[in-house]
């Protein structure tokens, strides 16, 4: 019997500076050894990104949490990379876990794809390790900040319930390589979490920029444009922001369309319905 304990890595896309990660890293401390490594500076929006131009940097921290030193290191990377260097070259033994999160703000329907908190459990996922992405709502305008105002704890909560889970849990279906986890703002530990599917719907929609010449600086931004209570009953939008309850979305590193696919093939290749005859 291995009596190790188990390694979880943590990581997010707000940055190593997130009150988001630090709750949930704390959340965690007494059912593993804690390896924190997350991007030096905010990267919100990065997806599973992997740019050339990242430098993988490593700068060692220690901070303390609930009356403990804990290592954590910040890299000049993107989330996805953060992941790879945190497996390849801090991690002492394969993690059992990757928690990523919480991040400022929920990632729910079709923009999840755009999502560092998101891509960094992808990345995770793909390397073997089940993982875990974990958002919380907050207004808009605290998306890119550390703000003290935003509490934690109730999605920290949650974290640890799904996280401790798939830990422990011998019966994890093959297909579900991911738990997204989106809390609503208002959220506590008795609000009821529903199993959902992912949203075809879009939430937030990107805003033109506001510039005279083209050559100027011109940033799209983002801005929320839906009505959740229009989004399919059994989603994770209509979940979180119509009923208020948390989302409970599995994903899985097969992003094959649900069609028959032999069907497919007689329409492309031009062949009528009954074997071409």
């Amino acid at each position: 019997m291995n009596d190790e304990r188990p390694l979880i890595l943590f990581t997010n896309d707000d940055g190593i500076e997130s009150p988001g990660l630090w709750a949930v890293a704390g959340a965690f401390a007494d059912l593993g050894d804690i390896l924190i490594v997350a991007p030096r500076l905010q990267q919100s929006g990065m997806g599973r990104s992997m740019p050339t131009t990242s430098e993988g940097r490593i700068y060692p921290r220690e901070l303390p949490m609930n009356g403990t030193a804990y290592k954590a290191f910040a890299v000049d990377a993107t989330p996805a990379q953060a992941v790879q260097h945190g497996v390849l070259e801090l991690a002492d033994r394969l993690p059992s876990l990757v928690v990523s999160g919480i991040n400022y703000g929920e990632n729910t329907g079709n923009g999840v794809t755009i999502s560092g908190t998101v891509g960094a459990a992808l990345e995770a996922a793909s390397l073997g390790i089940p993982a875990l992405a974990v958002s919380l709502e907050t207004p808009k305008d605290l998306h890119l900040s550390y703000s003290p105002d935003v509490d934690f704890s109730v999605a920290a909560y949650f974290s640890r319930l799904f996280g401790e889970w798939l830990i422990t849990s011998p019966g994890r279906p093959d297909d579900v390589d991911i738990l997204k986890v989106d809390v609503p703002y208002r959220a506590t530990p008795e609000t009821p979490w529903r199993i959902t599917r992912l949203s075809r719907r879009r939430v937030y929609w990107p805003t033109r920029p506001e510039r005279i010449a083209l050559s100027e600086i011109g940033r799209i931004g983002y801005a929320f444009d839906m009505d959740p209570a229009k989004a399919e009953p059994d989603s994770d939008v209509y979940a979180v922001l119509h009923d208020g309850v948390v989302s409970v979305t599995p994903m899985s590193l097969d992003m094959t369309s649900r069609t028959d696919l032999f069907r497919l093939r007689q329409l492309v290749a031009g062949e009528k319905k009954y074997g071409g005859k």
